[in-house]
């Protein structure tokens, strides 16, 4: 199974009216452990798509919701990201959705993480309080108040660039809290990695990917294959 349409569970929910995914599922039979994946700015791009098929190769029901499926992307890139902004709105509406519909199947073990990318890191950091098992963080933004919102957090792994100039100090600073907090964490920030060093692939709209590029934004392969182990201890301590 790859794509799929949850907009009939997603009106039920109050959610978006119209509302996909794309959802992989592990080999062999369930029950599995399941994962909400959020996406970056760009999109549910193949970036998006192959962290997701990857989640499933490690075991879980991984699922990647669209927070761009009711409208034209614009439009909906502009609404998401006030959103996160706000902390409230249709974009955390569906993310709960994706959390209730993987809940509500068969294959799922009744436990579910959630990972998120770039935008998708900032909902994630901001979903460990939505009932998610565990969260992973990538390259997301962290809120001034994260002290105040810490202590409902669940299990966090966190992984950052140094050479990110957009979240500098952003890593220091989410552990630190996490562990005032007495958050379980996994925090770490690569020093020759920049934001996006988990893709795989280049993202974005073609025109600018030469601009990012230039700017250092993109893979690293040495920060990416850490970070994913990282993940994949965190998850198996606190998701399986």
């Amino acid at each position: 199974m790859a794509d799929v349409d949850l907009s009939e569970y997603s009106k039920s929910k109050y959610g978006s009216r119209k509302l996909s995914g794309y959802l992989k599922t592990p080999d062999g039979e369930g029950p599995w452990p399941a994962v909400v994946v959020i996406h970056e700015a760009f999109g549910l791009d193949d970036n998006t798509k192959l962290h997701t098929d990857r989640l499933a190769n490690m075991g879980y029901l991984a699922l990647a919701v669209n927070l761009f499926s009711d409208g034209p992307k614009t439009s909906c890139l502009i609404s998401t990201m006030i959103a996160l902004s706000k902390r409230r709105g249709r974009a955390f509406i569906d993310i709960d959705t994706a959390r209730n519909w993987l809940l509500e199947r068969s294959d799922c073990t009744g436990k579910v993480g959630v990972i998120g990318f770039c935008m998708g890191g900032g909902f994630a950091l901001l979903a460990a309080q939505m009932g998610f098992a565990v969260s992973s963080v990538n390259y997301g933004q962290v809120p001034k108040d994260i002290d105040v919102l810490a202590k409902d957090f669940c299990p966090v792994v966190a992984s950052y660039g140094a050479r990110d100039k957009t979240l500098k100090g952003a890593a220091a600073k989410l552990e630190a809290v996490l562990e005032d907090a007495g958050v379980a964490n996994d925090i770490k920030e690569y020093p020759e990695a920049n934001h996006g060093f988990l893709n795989e692939v280049p993202a974005g709209p073609t025109f600018i990917r030469p601009l990012l590029k230039v700017s250092g934004f993109g893979p690293n392969k040495e920060a990416a294959d850490d970070a994913w182990q990282r993940i994949r201890s965190f998850f198996e301590t606190y998701l399986n």
